[in-house]
């Protein structure tokens, strides 16, 4: 099973998001956008993790203590890809996910899991491969990603897996905060 935890966004959430990646979308000379069904924030990627270590996962989730808090989205940047950039919206400075995230690597590798050594970076992926054109300004976009506020309730175990060709996102366990 391929897994990871996430924050997920309600639907209305997933527009606002959406908005901001099709105005990017229009600047692109090549890439692929995220679809809104796949938009989230990954708190800690698993990858392939075999089935009966998921009660495993669930119990170090379980295990986390946070409140519910929320986080804004600060700005627009990229990670540089000789193929083309990967483009995300970067989540502003909050000491209440840091905390979440670190609990929960921490908890993950008092088990055993394998995870990713480098410092956790929070933003949401809005396209991959991606090249704009010079006449993309990003300054447009500034005001209605500043403005925009998650509320972090809850974390869930999510599957990503192609089904006839097609990526899915399936929650599989989640944790209110």
């Amino acid at each position: 099973m391929r897994l990871f935890i996430a924050v997920n966004f309600s639907e209305e959430l997933k527009d606002k998001i959406k908005t901001i990646s099709e105005k990017v979308a229009q600047y692109t000379e090549q890439g692929r956008f995220t679809e809104k069904a796949h938009m989230h924030l990954t708190l800690e990627f698993l990858g392939e993790v075999p089935e009966v270590r998921v009660k495993e996962i669930q119990a170090a989730m379980e295990a986390v203590k946070s409140a519910p808090f929320s986080i804004t989205l600060s700005r627009l940047g990229y990670f540089k890809r000789n193929e083309g950039n990967i483009y995300w919206l970067g989540i502003a400075e909050n000491k209440e996910l840091m905390a979440l995230q670190k609990e929960l690597h921490r908890l993950l590798l008092a088990k055993d899991f394998k995870l990713e050594n480098r410092e956790y970076r929070p933003h949401i992926t809005l396209g991959r491969k991606v090249r704009l054109k010079n006449t993309f300004n990003p300054e447009e976009l500034k005001g209605a990603i500043g403005a925009i506020e998650i509320p972090v309730n809850s974390i869930d175990l999510m599957e990503s897996k192609t089904i006839a060709g097609k990526l899915t996102h399936t929650i599989i366990f989640s944790k209110i905060l």
